[in-house]
């Protein structure tokens, strides 16, 4: 005795769809196409993030401390322009190079004429050194006044 099959079975077995999808290749089906894809994406971002952000902090603590700087060889120019007018009391380079060291720096030049103070103040660092030069002295005088 034979079996029948129900009729919309049979149908449905020789029918195929509009939009059936393609057998996969055994070959495709061991690469695993395009699953993970996300995964590499987000870790090639993260590397390069990583990579501006160390290029971008070394440089911006380097402004930071190259403003330090200025800020010292500023200061130890005043200090040392006081003093050469007789403002403060004392030798007017020492003056300016223990205003330096308070403030960060070391002076590594400093020349006085009459009463404007020309000194120079460094620091290092990571085996950088920083040099800044600063001027100062009453309004009105040149560096050529005695």
């Amino acid at each position: 005795m034979r079996r029948r099959r129900p009729a919309g079975r049979a149908a449905a077995a020789h029918v195929t769809p509009l939009f059936a999808r393609p057998s996969r290749s055994p070959a495709r089906r061991v690469i695993g196409g395009e699953r993970g894809s996300g995964s590499v994406l987000a870790v090639a971002v993260l590397a390069c993030v990583l990579v501006m952000t160390a290029a971008v902090v070394p440089t911006s603590a380097a402004l930071v401390i190259k403003q330090r700087v200025v800020a010292a060889a500023d200061a130890a120019a005043l200090a040392t322009a006081d003093t050469a007018s007789g403002l403060v009391a004392g030798v007017p380079c020492d003056v300016g190079r223990r205003t330096a060291r308070r403030n960060g720096a070391a002076l590594t030049a400093c020349s006085v004429h009459g009463t404007i103070a020309t000194v120079t103040a460094s620091s290092n660092w990571l085996g950088l050194t920083i040099t800044v030069a600063a001027r100062a002295g009453p309004p009105g005088a040149s560096a050529r006044s005695p």
